[in-house]
């Protein structure tokens, strides 16, 4: 088994909504905003390669929206798949599964495309795509809070072209023989949390919208984001119990400044970042 970063490229969100509740004058010092309060996010996904199975972890924002909606998000230093998983010797073809965290249009926006006649088509032409049933009624009919997030032509058509199958929601579940699923219902319905067992023995957490940067490690740091911040808070504790544990590392997946890291209790007993780890040393 092999873990590999895909970039997908780099966009914008207003840094107040991404920190909440916690005053511009203490995130602007750790992410500083531009001249109209936005910060920069890393649109990262995960490749798993367990041999027989080539695992794709999210698929970024894609490249099928308008020029008005892409403006309200500033994507740059943009990579397409193709380019991205040719640098770790992959082929959009040679995927076989995509596990999608939550519908959100910056995790889901790019399982699928145009086809040059104007068609929407996958982008992995060989791979199932997984999600929920709980998260995907959730998106499917969304609330007023999430709705401009919840772009239909990003998912209902993997299930139009039976693309699309569910996983049981059930802490723990085993999705493949190195992941195993938790669920997280703060952000969004039912997000999904993939646990990596790495060859090493490690555990590599790719922890999607519950810490979206390293920065958001002290507890207070909840974005607005969230539709139950308060729960948000308590699954918060619950990754941490799991992270300080000897050999469990993070994967940031919108974390501009660094891929992976490592928690640790210091000795007041409170959770923050140790330091940042390299991919190739967790696997």
């Amino acid at each position: 088994m092999k873990l590999y970063s895909i970039n997908t490229g780099r966009f914008k969100l207003d840094g107040g909504a991404m920190f909440g509740v916690v005053p511009k004058r203490m995130w602007n010092k750790l992410h500083p905003a531009d001249e109209e309060n936005m910060i920069t996010l890393q649109a990262r996904c995960l490749l798993v390669d367990e041999g027989s199975r080539k695992i794709l972890i999210d698929t970024g924002m894609g490249t099928k929206q308008d020029e008005k909606f892409r403006g309200h998000f500033y994507p740059h230093e943009l990579v397409s798949f193709e380019e991205s998983l040719a640098e770790a010797g992959f082929t959009c073809e040679d995927i076989t599964d995509v596990l999608i965290t939550h519908f959100h249009f910056d995790h889901v926006g790019g399982a699928l495309k145009y086809s040059p006649a104007g068609e929407i088509i996958p982008t992995f032409p060989n791979a199932t795509y997984w999600s929920n049933e709980l998260h995907y009624a959730w998106a499917f009919q969304p609330n007023a809070r999430e709705a401009a997030s919840f772009l239909k032509e990003n998912f209902v058509p993997l299930k139009e072209q039976g693309l699309l199958k569910f996983v049981d929601v059930e802490q723990g579940v085993r999705f493949s023989e190195t992941i195993q699923l938790d669920f997280v219902f703060g952000h969004t319905e039912a997000m999904m949390i993939p646990n990596i067992q790495t060859k090493s023995g490690n555990t590599l957490i790719f922890t999607a919208d519950l810490l979206p940067f390293h920065h958001h490690v002290p507890m207070p740091y909840v974005m607005s984001y969230d539709v139950r911040p308060l729960d948000t808070m308590k699954e918060k504790g619950l990754l941490f119990e799991k992270a300080t544990a000897p050999g469990h590392f993070l994967f940031f997946e919108h974390d501009p400044f660094l891929m992976c890291g490592k928690l640790q209790k210091n000795e007041q007993g409170k959770v923050v970042f140790e330091g940042e780890v390299s991919l190739d040393d967790i696997q």
